[in-house]
């Protein structure tokens, strides 16, 4: 796609909205929403990278409860015309399609590549990408079991939705947890899947979620690797202005 003349793309992830508790997350609810009203007159394209809620289950007929905020004003967005779309992470990879039925906003299960203004972006959450990680691979691939899914919903939602929370680690497990600092490409997995990626077809932005990390880190031919941070500790988010890909920080008045 050719960007109209002041238009821009905006990326962020990892909203985490459902903790640490509901006062919190109704402040963190709010801010993004603030956000979302800031950039409504310059988006032309709005990408959520996934973990926008800490726990989500859908059932045939039922969501969890909550986020009435953040989803009217999505649904806002989308009614005055900008595109919005979102990507499972790890922790909402059950979103099925209550966004795109209700909202009209489709959700990606995997990475997708996007060519905007002849810059190519791969955008994904990131969870499960690289090496290592096994453990998580495999239950990865258990969650997603249609098999799996269908067996949970035979649980009622007021349980099940629970039992949900209670594995994402519905409490203190993110909001306390101390910021991780970027360990060296050797060490992120990330990275590394960057770098063999590279080897075989030319990404000029990988725009992930997942790390709890705001960085812009550069790699060969030109390349960047920007990881969104989270809305717990930076209120970080990307901006594509149409030439140039930026980390950038959201101040609320």
């Amino acid at each position: 796609m050719d960007l109209p003349a002041g238009k821009k793309i905006y990326f962020a992830s990892d909203f985490h909205l459902g903790i640490p508790d509901l006062r919190t997350s109704i402040e963190r609810e709010k801010r993004i929403c603030k956000w979302l009203d800031s950039i409504a007159e310059s988006a032309e394209v709005l990408y959520l990278v996934g973990d926008i809620f800490d726990a989500w289950f859908e059932y045939g007929n039922v969501v969890p409860k909550g986020h009435t905020r953040f989803l009217g004003k999505l649904a806002q967005l989308r009614d005055s015309g900008l595109v919005i779309e979102a990507f499972t992470g790890n922790h909402d990879l059950w979103m099925l399609d209550y966004f795109e039925s209700e909202l009209g906003i489709p959700v990606h299960h995997e990475p997708i590549r996007r060519t905007i203004n002849g810059k190519t972006f791969f955008i994904g959450h990131g969870d499960g990408l690289g090496p290592g990680d096994h453990g998580y691979k495999m239950l990865k691939k258990v969650l997603r079991s249609p098999f799996s899914q269908w067996l949970y919903r035979r649980v009622h939602p007021n349980t099940g939705v629970g039992l949900a929370a209670w594995f994402s680690g519905l409490g203190s497990k993110h909001a306390d947890m101390p910021t991780k600092e970027f360990r060296g490409p050797d060490k992120e997995w990330l990275v590394q899947f960057c770098l063999e990626t590279l080897n075989n077809e030319h990404i000029d932005y990988f725009v992930f979620g997942h790390r709890h990390i705001a960085i812009e880190y550069p790699l060969p031919q030109n390349s960047l690797y920007i990881n969104l941070g989270d809305w717990i500790k930076f209120d970080s988010y990307g901006e594509f202005d149409g030439s140039a890909m930026k980390l950038k920080f959201y101040k609320a008045n």
